[in-house]
């Protein structure tokens, strides 16, 4: 459905907008992606874990308040940000699928350059045949420079308790422990936890 009238002629082609708006408020998120496997077996200490990307992602809520709050269809999405001299620079694309009004658009710009993350097992425990205990430590390095928040998504198999965390942490859903951690500028942070998994 178009938002006003249009008028085609017998045999023409025409392209018609969809959509417009402006000033949209957009969320810029990083985030490391952890394996269900990370808490499910023993890795020696020799084991070592390449270095992690941490993942860009631009997030819209397609809701009213944000100037949109329509259905949004299948396609392409192109993003350009102003250079020093207010030049549009082409900075990445993405496809989205079709988004119904109040739900979340994600479109995934790449991996950051100056946000690193790093992983290791620090302890491991069998406790009975189908429950474990995994202790991790993970690096979060920013090089920018400005301070930066870094989602860490941890999935978890099965029933799972987290036994202690360096940092504030929330049950996503029922398979995704969440950290949000801040990196300050020019810095480091290590986040450490423990979780009991019951299979």
């Amino acid at each position: 459905t178009l938002d006003r009238p249009a008028t085609i002629k017998s045999n023409q082609i025409k392209q018609m907008t969809l959509l417009s708006a402006t000033n949209i408020p957009v969320l810029k998120r990083l985030t490391l992606q952890g394996q269900p496997s990370y808490v499910l077996s023993a890795l020696s200490p020799d084991d070592e874990l390449p270095p992690q990307k941490v993942s860009v992602t631009l997030e819209i809520d397609n809701a009213q308040k944000n100037n949109l709050g329509m259905p949004l269809p299948k396609g392409t999405v192109r993003v350009y940000k102003a250079d020093k001299e207010g030049s549009l620079q082409f900075v990445g694309e993405d496809s989205m699928d079709h988004t119904a009004k109040d739900e979340t658009v994600k479109v995934k710009m790449g991996e950051a350059f100056d946000v690193t993350g790093a992983r290791k097992q620090t302890d491991f425990k069998q406790i009975a045949r189908t429950v474990t205990e995994a202790s991790w430590e993970i690096t979060l390095r920013n090089h920018k420079p400005e301070p930066v928040t870094v989602r860490v998504n941890e999935p978890m198999p099965g029933d799972w308790e987290v036994l202690s965390s360096s940092q504030k942490y929330e049950k996503a859903d029922a398979h995704t422990l969440r950290f949000d951690v801040p990196v300050p500028k020019d810095g480091e942070v290590k986040l450490t936890y423990k979780v009991r998994v019951k299979m």
